[in-house]
């Protein structure tokens, strides 16, 4: 049997724990679509700036989603290769 990898394993649990919010899961829904920045955000999930900032902020550390400056405005995009790690994660976890 193969050891797990505890920096791995804590990795994973930290981008599940990200995924557990019906805030965060609606912003990658959105961002699933195309970049959108937090005004767009904001209209799409009917919630004020701060809130949908806050959420960003948590998402962007955890590495689930990217923002790039574009003038004065940032445009977010979700991290490709970082949600395909953790849905890759999480199909090592069905039974075979």
């Amino acid at each position: 049997m193969a050891k797990l990898n505890r920096a791995d394993l804590r990795d994973q649990a930290q981008g599940f724990g990200l995924l557990s919010d019906p805030t965060r899961l609606g912003i990658l829904s959105l961002l699933a679509k195309g970049p959108k920045n937090v005004t767009s955000l904001c209209k799409g999930l009917s919630l004020k700036q701060p809130t949908v900032s806050h959420h960003l902020g948590l998402l962007r550390m955890g590495r689930l989603v990217n923002g790039l400056r574009r003038g004065k405005a940032v445009v977010y995009t979700t991290d490709k290769a970082n949600l395909k790690a953790l849905a890759s994660a999480l199909a090592k976890l069905m039974p075979k």
